[in-house]
């Protein structure tokens, strides 16, 4: 019969190991809850047949997991990602707050919740803690739902016994980055649209309206003023090689962007971003932001601070910012103190490593990380404020002084040809 090593808790919340043996990890799993053990983790240390049983196991769950996801999902290929991955944590905090094991909320959800991709979620990872893997180890199997930090948390609150409480800070966390996210698309989408307008308006001058009336005024005879010929040499122009130059445009945007996605594109574009004035605040803001929010929730559930530093590091957008960061890191992690290795980086506000210098001094580090995170949060929804009511402003000006223009230019070209009928 398979040996099986496990670790977990008794009721008494003290921790608990050992050996068991069973004819297979669901009997083992069986065995222990009927001891009162929280079981976190069952490993087979048998060997048969030249493998693991636990291998024969995977498969077979595996297996398992492809049919019920396939029924689950009605045979289509649905596949979950990280837009997954809060309503999950979200849902699995509900169940285990009431009393309900991680395994058993788990079992709950694959079998209620209705939406395909997050029932698919619940499915694999109930699949996978059902053949004994913790939570975090199945969480490790779908990397493309759950990032490093998130295993690495939920691994220290299964070791400490404050799944919960870890569920809750990570909650919290993603959701204040998910309306960071929702912030910023939406300071976007308002002078997005404006520029929408704008150019369709200027587009109906140009190819509609424009050309009847250059008709209209040809007809009349008579020299036009010099803002009207600008107008319809600019009309003339946009009807011979608009759609060349909307190709040569739309090319360029293509080329532009799949430049940015190279490494060397991220790069260069994120250093622009920071020796440009209008945009070097905001990145500074969104860097600052994205380590305090995560190093303090890190070190907060009991991550080491030289893993909570790299996993942090992985969090920052600004390629330039990464990197400076990454050099502090090894300095800290060579004895420096965490606010004099930022400030070499030339990265952070001279407050930001204040603040930090008075954490460490007094041992209340996570804090004031806390204390920054929420004073750039606020910092950032007034820079996004800012930069609707900028753009929005600068759209409109141009659509009225084009839309001025164009009626000067036709109001000047009727008083004119008026006159010299006069004459």
């Amino acid at each position: 019969m398979p040996r099986f090593t496990y670790s977990g808790r008794d009721r008494a919340g003290g921790s608990a190991g050992g050996e068991i043996d069973a004819a297979s990890r669901r009997d083992a799993l069986r065995l222990l809850a009927a001891r009162g053990l929280t079981v976190s983790r069952v490993d087979e240390v048998a060997v048969r047949g030249g493998r693991a049983a636990g291998g024969a196991s995977a498969g077979q769950a595996t297996g398992v997991a492809r049919r019920t996801t396939g029924a689950a999902s009605g045979g289509g290929a649905v596949t979950p990602g990280r837009r997954e991955r809060l309503p999950f944590l979200v849902a699995l905090e509900d169940l285990t707050s009431s009393g309900l094991s991680a395994g058993e909320a788990l079992r709950l959800l694959s079998l209620r919740i209705k939406e395909p991709r997050l029932r698919q979620l619940c499915v694999r990872l109930w699949e996978r803690v059902g053949e004994g893997a913790s939570l975090s180890g199945a969480m490790a199997s779908m990397p493309e739902v759950f990032d490093a930090s998130t295993q690495n948390l939920i691994q220290a609150g299964e070791a400490t016994g404050s799944l919960n409480e870890v569920l809750k800070r990570l909650i919290a966390h993603l959701t204040e980055q998910r309306d960071l996210q929702r912030q910023l698309a939406s300071a976007l989408a308002y002078p997005l649209f404006m520029m929408v307008v704008a150019g369709g308006v200027i587009l109906f001058f140009l190819f509609f309206l424009l050309p009847r009336l250059q008709t209209l005024l040809s007809s009349l005879g008579g020299e036009l003023p010099t803002s009207t010929q600008i107008l319809v040499s600019v009309s003339e122009f946009a009807l011979r090689y608009g759609i060349i130059v909307a190709g040569a445009a739309v090319f360029g945007a293509i080329a532009t962007w799949r430049w940015y996605q190279t490494e060397i594109g991220r790069a260069a574009t994120d250093a622009l971003l920071l020796r440009l004035a209008p945009t070097r605040a905001f990145a500074v803001s969104r860097t600052v932001l994205a380590i305090a929010q995560t190093l303090s929730v890190l070190l907060e559930n009991g991550i080491t601070t030289a893993e909570a530093l790299r996993m942090t590091g992985r969090q920052i957008t600004n390629r330039v910012h990464r990197a400076a960061f990454e050099d502090a890191t090894a300095r800290v992690l060579e004895g420096e103190s965490l606010s004099n290795a930022w400030g070499r980086t030339r990265c952070f506000p001279d407050l930001v490593l204040d603040q930090l210098a008075v954490g460490e001094n007094t041992g209340n580090i996570v804090p004031a990380l806390k204390k920054v995170a929420a004073a750039y949060q606020d910092r950032i929804t007034r820079q996004l404020h800012l930069f609707t009511r900028v753009i929005a402003s600068g759209v409109l000006l141009t659509v009225f002084a084009f839309v001025g223009f164009i009626a000067y230019a036709i109001v000047s070209a009727v008083f004119q040809l008026s006159a010299s009928f006069q004459m």
